[in-house]
């Protein structure tokens, strides 16, 4: 089986102050086991980079409850008051990003593309410190590409060789964070024969997978 680790190994490999994109939509689509195990080993000062911050208890939420994160990239985090009490103590660094910019964001980042032209967030304090660029008379904001040294991927199944599909709304960031991270970390629900996932319910194809989690139980 392709990169077979267990949480814990998974959760070793990864180092304080890494830089990490989560999958999860209001945690839905979240790797919850790998996010137990970075807590239970006391992961510190991580760079999280994901949709939101889910809520206390679940998802990213248990990173921000455990203090293990120092920076958030993310779209919103009005989910979830801690996060908030820790932005406005200083705890944590947070940058809001419009949910399309974000997104296109990640995947200039797996794409090895220079940047993305968005006329999102003009006039707006969005605007600060970044150029603005004309084509055909339009003004557009330039905003960088963004990667991770880890992609952490929540699956809904998974096959010997690391095809992942998907369910529902964990479509929304997983397949894109999966493109854009060093290492990918995939956490299926289960994890099949090759053949099993039908071609067209491939979201995810292997080649981008380093490792998949195991069931311990």
């Amino acid at each position: 089986m392709k990169g077979a680790l267990t949480p814990q190994a998974a959760a070793a490999m990864i180092p304080d102050g890494a830089r990490l994109m989560i999958g999860g939509f209001m945690a839905v689509g979240s790797p919850e086991r790998l996010i137990d195990a970075l807590v239970a080993r006391g992961a510190c000062g991580l760079t999280v980079i994901a949709n939101d911050t889910a809520m206390p208890g679940k998802g990213i939420g248990k990173l921000i409850s455990a203090g293990a994160v120092a920076c958030v990239i993310a779209s919103h985090i009005g989910l979830n008051p801690e996060t908030q009490a820790r932005m406005i103590s200083g705890e944590i660094v947070v940058e809001l990003v419009p949910q399309g910019t974000l997104v296109e964001r990640i995947r200039a980042g797996g794409m090895g593309l220079g940047g993305v032209l968005t006329p999102t967030g003009l006039g707006t304090e969005v605007e600060d410190g970044k150029r603005v660029i004309e084509v055909d008379g339009q003004q557009f904001l330039l905003e960088t590409p963004l990667k991770a040294d880890f992609a952490l991927v929540g699956a809904w199944q998974a096959d010997y060789v690391g095809n992942l599909s998907y369910s529902l709304t964990a479509h929304n960031f997983n397949p894109v964070i999966a493109l854009a991270g060093a290492t990918v970390i995939a956490e299926p629900e289960s994890i099949v024969p090759v053949g099993v996932i039908p071609p067209d319910a491939v979201k995810t194809p292997g080649v981008l997978v380093d490792h998949l989690l195991v069931r311990t139980t």
